[in-house]
């Protein structure tokens, strides 16, 4: 077990299989006999929960600013609440989006540089999976998988979020990209290695 916990990060644009991965790896570390937390952004709190709920969902409007210190205000009790406690317990967190996401998505409306400044003092991850496939066949899953779409899914803006999250690879120290347009197993193992190799796990 690790002297001290381990913060991992997924990220990915929607319908990119990034929920399954966090959840695959964070299963396997539990075979492993590691303490882990599985967890993600929005989260289900009362901020994230109206995220997710109103905002995302379209049923009311909010200047693109507004949302992403939303986002920022919903990380900010995450790390307090959930995140901090479990990694000084020596827990490994795995987490479903974090400040790429904000980054990525918020910059298309947003000032990078300022959405940078906001989150610049959150806890940094220690390893970032950004689980990637063709824009083209993130929309599809989406469609396939619910039947509609939220506000940032659409073609245009799904391949400049895209775009966003390879321009950001080295924002952070240990961002590795992972195709995961190829069998789930393969992304997987591609995974675990790295994370053998990166934090010994």
């Amino acid at each position: 077990m690790p002297a001290k916990g381990k913060f991992i990060v997924f990220e990915g644009c929607d319908g990119s299989g990034l929920s399954t991965c966090s959840r695959m790896f964070a299963d396997y570390l539990r075979g492993k006999g590691y303490d882990v937390l599985l967890t993600k952004e929005a989260t289900d709190s009362v901020v994230g929960s109206t995220i997710k709920n109103v905002f995302l969902k379209g049923d009311e409007k909010l200047s693109p600013l507004a949302l992403q210190l939303l986002f920022c205000a919903d990380r900010a009790n995450h790390l307090e609440i959930d995140i901090e406690p479990a990694l000084s317990q020596g827990r490994i967190v795995v987490c479903d989006r974090y400040v790429l996401s904000t980054l990525a998505f918020g910059s298309l409306g947003c000032d990078l540089s300022f959405l940078k400044k906001v989150n610049a003092d959150f806890r940094k991850p220690d390893l970032i999976f950004v689980i990637d496939v063709p824009t083209e066949v993130s929309l599809e899953r989406i469609q396939r998988t619910r039947g509609g779409t939220e506000l940032f899914e659409k073609l245009e803006t799904l391949k400049k979020v895209r775009a966003n999250y390879f321009k950001l690879k080295s924002y952070f120290k240990n961002t590795f990209i992972v195709n995961n347009n190829r069998p789930l197993d393969e992304a997987s193992q591609e995974i675990k290695k790295i994370a053998g190799k990166v934090l010994k796990l």
